[in-house]
């Protein structure tokens, strides 16, 4: 547990670095479109490396537990955006109408990996089937996130992007391209990913934070914060609280319903629950054209939220 800690822990700081950097050295000009071109490289990368780190044969065996994978992506991809919608006229006073399209995107984004499996380990419950489900999810992601953005935004009469031929241009040369061409390249170069494999997760981690770096950045140069009070942000908080309790007790009461051990349960829950930054983060640039801290900072305080409670769970069952 130590070590899963120092890992998260580093990912955390490096995003809080990121962000006062942003805040307070923030880029313009020539060095602002400097960072924007390494930040679309970044992100070709990731999905590249992501291509050849996901194994198809682990997908594959873990859609055999057909009944836990159905009840991870319905509870991603269905009862997140189903959710948190209904849930508008409580939300939407909390955090206001841009920041809530915020939330929309963070429901339309796929679980976590690293983390999932993580807690799922700790906690005692079934690993193999959360690295499975983790993995299903987040290939499923790289098609179902970018519809059901286009199916929210077009529809909850808040500013988004609508899928039209510009987006579905760049999803394909920034996110599926990557994606197969790192699929193709398995068999030369997976070996080498395992055997790098921290180097690899870091290379993700300096994605993120580069992200983050660039849209906070951007948002100083253009005084967005000047414009987010502090009860915003507190609403936020408590917003993504709200959300993820209730999809976790959801989640608890299908478990129950449909019979699952425990061990899967934990697995469904944490895989379920949980929505992942790595992922959503850059697929932003992709779908909506630009990182809009509207969208960025409701999936990064949920992004905490998630980790905090799911720390709290996970060493609770563990030791239980």
């Amino acid at each position: 547990m130590p070590g899963i800690l120092r890992k998260l822990d580093r990912f955390t700081t490096g995003i809080i670095l990121a962000v006062l950097l942003g805040l307070l050295l923030p880029c313009t000009g020539t060095a602002a479109q400097a960072f924007g071109w390494l930040t679309t490289a970044a992100i070709t990368l990731l999905f590249f490396l992501y291509g050849v780190k996901l194994s198809r044969k682990s997908v594959l065996e873990g859609l055999l537990h057909w009944r836990l994978q159905a009840l991870v992506v319905f509870s991603t991809f269905i009862l997140f955006p189903l959710l948190i919608p209904l849930l508008r006229p409580v939300l939407e006073p909390l955090v206001g109408a841009a920041l809530f399209g915020g939330l929309l995107y963070v429901a339309c984004l796929p679980s976590t990996v690293q983390s999932s499996i993580a807690f799922t380990s700790v906690a005692k419950g079934n690993v193999p089937a959360a690295v499975c489900s983790a993995s299903v999810s987040s290939l499923l992601g790289v098609v179902l996130t970018p519809f059901l953005a286009g199916l929210l935004f077009s529809t909850a009469a808040t500013a988004g992007a609508e899928i039209g031929l510009e987006t579905v241009s760049n999803i394909c040369i920034q996110i599926l391209l990557p994606f197969i061409a790192g699929q193709l390249a398995q068999p030369w170069l997976r070996p080498w990913v395992h055997k790098h494999a921290p180097l690899i997760k870091l290379n993700d981690q300096l994605t993120i934070w580069l992200v983050v770096y660039t849209a906070f950045s951007n948002a100083t140069a253009n005084q967005y914060w000047g414009q987010l009070g502090i009860s915003r942000l507190l609403g936020l908080i408590a917003a993504c609280t709200i959300v993820l309790l209730l999809v976790q007790g959801i989640i608890h009461l299908l478990c129950r319903l449909f019979r699952f051990n425990r061990q899967d349960s934990i697995a469904i829950l944490f895989c379920g629950s949980k929505k992942s930054l790595a992922v959503g983060a850059p697929m932003m640039m992709a779908i909506f054209g630009t990182f809009d801290n509207n969208l960025l900072l409701p999936l990064m305080v949920f992004h905490q939220v998630q980790l905090m409670l799911c720390s709290w769970l996970a060493n609770r069952w563990g030791k239980s």
